[in-house]
């Protein structure tokens, strides 16, 4: 257990700090910026609350509606499955 809560922590900071990443890349001209696949790739591993909070804190990926809808439905569908787990194994 103590290794899933050290996981999630450090999915959701790296994941936050991506979203950041790409924010601030996204203000210079050429530079080289985090492909979107990479960002949902870090939702879908755990880190949606990670991104959703970056997409607030950074108003990043706001304008696009497959992140402003996508990011929360992996986020619920994740805890629903955290829910039904928890259910199951207990």
């Amino acid at each position: 257990m103590r290794y899933l809560i050290v996981y999630l922590a450090a999915i959701n900071l790296l994941t936050f700090c991506v979203y950041g990443a790409d924010k601030r890349r996204a203000k210079i001209p050429g530079a080289r910026r985090v492909p979107e696949k990479t960002l949902f790739a870090l939702a879908l591993l755990l880190g949606s609350p990670g991104a959703l909070l970056g997409m607030l804190v950074f108003r990043h990926k706001t304008r696009h509606w497959y992140f402003r809808f996508g990011i929360p439905a992996i986020l619920l569908a994740q805890a629903a499955a955290a829910v039904f787990l928890a259910q199951y194994f207990s």
